[in-house]
């Protein structure tokens, strides 16, 4: 209701959009060197377009960019579905697209309020994310030599979980987009982000059920479990038999239905974590997180 005379300190920014997908498959496929490679396809795209927000210093000519986002359908209307009489179906994918960003943090009693939390986090930091490379690319240039300078202009801040999909999606980016290999993508992604621990409450540390994500975000599951499968390997290798630490600090919990700990993959994909003052980045290091300390 805040916007509905439209808001005065905002500049709609028709030209920057970017294309979020949610669902789909992945294919899999080789390239001319024999090199495996992945897909992302299908499923239904939302575009993200951004508005800006001046943010003016204080004595000083320098003005920063707070750049928020809103969810629009790729197609505005269904015209096919109107002339065969679905008049609703019509407008249908438009009304579900928007209400990714009708209500920041709906409420996830439910499944459907589940799902609509994760796909309203995952949008957020997508848009974020391709917006950064974007300009990353455009500034400083693109190639994996150049790519492997971004920890040097690029920090990614986490603050709590809620944007710890930000992980695999910036792996899936170095990936798929800029066909890095593995080892690169990953120590680039890892000197980039740092995690900000806000409470240590085991219920405030966000779990995803691994068939929801599965479904919603069919790359990002692949590629959690392959940062897990890497990560247990070097804690086996330090730990040797001591199976208890490995399910600790796996990234995935097993239970019923199996769970995506999204604390531990904020920790695992950092560089820095801490909390958010000494008192309780010392209890981040001795309860909630000491085994990875």
């Amino acid at each position: 209701y805040g916007l509905t005379d439209g808001n005065a300190w905002e500049v709609e920014r028709l030209d920057v959009q970017y294309p979020v997908r949610l669902f789909g498959h992945v294919r899999e496929f080789q390239d001319p060197d024999g090199n495996t490679l992945y897909a992302w396809e299908g499923g239904e795209v939302v575009m993200a377009q951004a508005y800006d927000t001046p943010i003016p210093g204080y004595g000083t000519y320098n003005t920063n960019n707070m750049r928020l986002w809103s969810s629009k359908p790729s197609h505005e209307f269904n015209l096919a579905s109107f002339n065969a009489g679905n008049y609703y179906g019509a407008v249908e994918a438009k009304e579900r697209c928007e209400s990714i960003t009708s209500v920041l943090y709906p409420n996830d009693a439910t499944e459907e309020g589940k799902r609509l939390r994760l796909k309203q986090q995952y949008f957020f930091v997508s848009a974020t994310l391709q917006d950064i490379y974007r300009r990353f690319k455009k500034n400083v240039g693109r190639g994996s030599t150049t790519m492997k300078n971004m920890p040097d202009k690029v920090a990614i801040q986490l603050n709590d979980t809620h944007p710890a999909i930000g992980v695999p999606e910036f792996m899936r980016l170095l990936l798929d987009e800029e066909l890095l290999c593995w080892e690169d993508a990953w120590n680039i992604t890892k000197n980039v982000f740092s995690y900000t621990n806000h409470t240590i409450m085991t219920e405030a540390m966000e779990k995803w059920p691994v068939p929801m994500l599965s479904e919603l975000l069919p790359r990002h599951a692949e590629i959690i479990f392959e940062i897990n499968h890497r990560f247990l390997e070097s804690v086996r290798k330090k730990w040797p038999g001591d199976e208890q630490k490995v399910r600790r600090m796996s990234i995935v919990e097993e239970s019923e239905p199996k769970m995506f700990r999204m604390a531990n993959l904020a920790v695992i994909g950092s560089h820095t974590v801490n909390g958010v003052a000494e008192m309780h980045t010392n209890l981040v290091k001795t309860i909630l997180f000491a085994d990875f300390c």
